[in-house]
């Protein structure tokens, strides 16, 4: 393995462990129990993958996960939380996590979910697919699909990582009609927890930003009952 990850958990026996097992499988380690060491340790060291608490003194897990994701941090990052709620899943998926365990949770549950998302992070070299075009433009907006950064004339744009993993999809597959079950699959993966209203709010918030008039789209289309088409 030799896969470098970092453990960010604030109660002292579950961190322990955590450290423990992950070690024993073959992980090289580190830890945090704060929010705001956790940010600068991911963004100032490669990690293969974060395990992130939600309820973290001085941040919260969703705060360094927001922060990871608009400083262009594509980290793999797994929250774990007591909470089991549908809109903390939506939250966090919108806001880029790759997966959710949910406390109490077994070690064989958690491993199963590291190992994969560690293959959907690096797919093997005979699927992997070419790099797309790294820049989108519609109009006078343009996306950095690389560096997940927006730049419009009129206003400043923050955007959830998943939106432009919304668009280079669909961008893949310029003017053919994308299903959001497609979506869904090619953006989370098919063994997580996504209904279509993630979807559905995500591709507002491209509109919004795309379109000059986003009711009536020129650029991304509704395709009633089926998904989404991206013309341009």
């Amino acid at each position: 393995m030799g896969e470098r990850l970092l453990v960010v958990e604030d109660e002292p026996s579950l961190l322990k462990g955590l450290l423990d097992v992950l070690s024993l499988r073959g992980y090289e380690v580190e830890s945090s129990g704060r929010g705001d060491e956790a940010l600068e340790m991911a963004l100032t060291r490669p990690y293969h993958l974060i395990l992130l608490d939600v309820m973290l003194p001085e941040l919260s897990g969703f705060e360094v996960l927001k922060a990871l994701r608009q400083a262009g941090r594509r980290t793999p990052v797994i929250l774990l939380t007591a909470k089991n709620t549908e809109m903390d899943k939506v939250l966090g998926f919108e806001l880029g996590v790759d997966d959710y365990v949910t406390k109490p949770f077994s070690l064989l549950e958690l491993l199963g979910r590291i190992g994969a998302v560690l293959r959907r992070a690096e797919p093997p070299a005979a699927t992997r697919e070419a790099p797309a075009d790294e820049t989108l433009t519609f109009g006078p907006v343009v996306f950095d699909i690389k560096r997940y950064t927006v730049h419009h004339p009129e206003k400043a744009v923050e955007l959830p990582a998943k939106a432009f993993d919304i668009l280079r999809v669909l961008a893949r597959h310029e003017g053919t009609v994308v299903s959001r079950d497609t979506l869904m699959d090619e953006v989370w993966g098919q063994d997580q927890f996504i209904n279509q209203r993630t979807v559905n709010n995500l591709v507002v918030k491209l509109r919004q930003t795309i379109e000059a008039d986003p009711a009536e789209p020129r650029f991304l289309k509704t395709v009633h009952g089926v998904g989404y088409r991206l013309d341009r």
